[in-house]
């Protein structure tokens, strides 16, 4: 499980130490900053995917990411005392992204290039990543070391450089993950690329979830949820059949959900309520049924990830479903690290009533988002 999150100098970030549980509940009003801390959990998840470097540009490019605000706020400025106001830079500027296990913890350091005459002058740079066992970062307990093009790897007592010419925009992921030679590496890698992440389903008129699709086995379901009637009949064959069947009716009591195999290997979803003299097909439902079944089929995966993050999964949901939809999210989270960000009122409430549930209250102060009720004497132990 993850112990903590950290993230430096992107966007409203300046200094952020997230500690984190099974269930992890993120708040805040408008403007906190839980959009930021999202973003930066997906650029760590990029980082193992040899993707990092293109989500950067897709956000604008390293510069438009960093902290706009000066190098440090003083405590006179945050109280109003004197005007924010910056000066020189005492050190490089660099985005930060890391995490810590109670096995293996990771953390890289992005900046920008030495001038050059490059047309790709703007792409950032790798400078830094090291992998570390336990949750600070030491001398005594880094195994992998990067600095630059340099990689360093531990081996007992001694050090082996295992590259030289590491490309500047390529992870360590990408470049030394083997197994044999360095386990480290490829355990992290993996661990990262096992994060799912769940934004907003589709649900309007023609969303591919309301389509007959061609019908594989699917035990994780796609992002836009083309696959969503393969994916609950995977669930339906090798998952945990009865949990769908509770889900479905807990949230719409006497209703469960079937699938039509079609001859020619379409399979469609169909809706049984009681009452109904025939099933609804997708096409059919209303936008809030849809979502709430295909979040049942993301959740209840036969193959559970590491983490799991929802974005403002209530999107679209009656307020009458949350109940339901906050047990199943506690359901999954006895096999999986869940993250969930919302602001809906009903949904926390719901949420909050469970023992495992780790609430974070973000909130800003002088433009820096901050986490309420923590402070540095009570924020998770973390070095960079």
């Amino acid at each position: 499980m993850i112990q903590t999150i950290a993230v430096a100098n992107y966007r409203s970030l300046l200094d952020v130490k997230v500690p984190l549980g099974q269930l992890n509940l993120i708040t805040g009003y408008n403007g906190s900053g839980k959009s930021n801390l999202y973003r930066a959990l997906r650029l760590l998840a990029a980082c193992a995917r040899d993707g990092v470097v293109n989500a950067l540009a897709s956000e604008g490019g390293l510069q438009s990411t960093f902290w706009a605000g000066p190098e440090t706020l003083s405590r006179a400025m945050k109280r109003g005392d004197v005007p924010v106001e910056g000066g020189p830079r005492k050190k490089p500027v660099r985005l930060k992204l890391g995490f810590s296990t109670d096995e293996f913890s990771y953390l890289i350091e992005l900046g920008l290039p030495e001038p050059s005459s490059s047309a790709f002058s703007l792409d950032p740079e790798i400078k830094r990543e090291v992998i570390w066992t336990g949750t600070v970062c030491r001398p005594a307990s880094t195994l992998v070391e990067r600095k630059g093009p340099v990689v360093r790897i531990r081996n007992g007592r001694k050090w082996e450089v295992a590259s030289q010419h590491i490309n500047t925009f390529d992870s360590i992921f990408s470049e030394l993950s083997d197994p044999t030679t360095a386990p480290e590496i490829f355990t992290l890698r993996e661990q990262l690329r096992s994060w799912r992440f769940y934004d907003h389903f589709r649900s309007d008129s023609q969303a591919p979830a309301r389509q007959p699709q061609l019908g594989t086995r699917t035990p994780v379901l796609d992002h836009d949820g083309r696959d969503f009637a393969a994916a609950l009949q995977t669930i339906r064959e090798i998952g945990d059949s009865s949990a769908l069947d509770h889900a479905v009716d807990d949230a719409f009591p006497g209703a469960r959900v079937g699938i039509n195999a079609q001859a020619g290997g379409n399979f469609e979803v169909e809706f049984y309520q009681h009452g109904l003299l025939r099933p609804l097909k997708g096409a059919e439902l209303s936008d809030g049924t849809l979502r709430y079944l295909l979040w049942v089929a993301a959740l209840l995966t036969p193959r559970p990830p590491a983490l799991m993050v929802l974005n403002e999964p209530e999107t679209s949901l009656h307020p009458d479903l949350l109940p339901a939809f906050s047990r199943l999210i506690e359901q999954v989270s006895r096999h999986s690290q869940v993250w969930v960000v919302s602001h809906a009122s009903r949904l926390i409430n719901a949420l909050q009533e469970s023992d495992n549930c780790n609430t974070i209250k973000l909130q800003k102060e002088t433009g820096q988002t901050t986490i309420d009720g923590l402070d540095f004497l009570s924020e998770p132990a973390w070095s960079w």
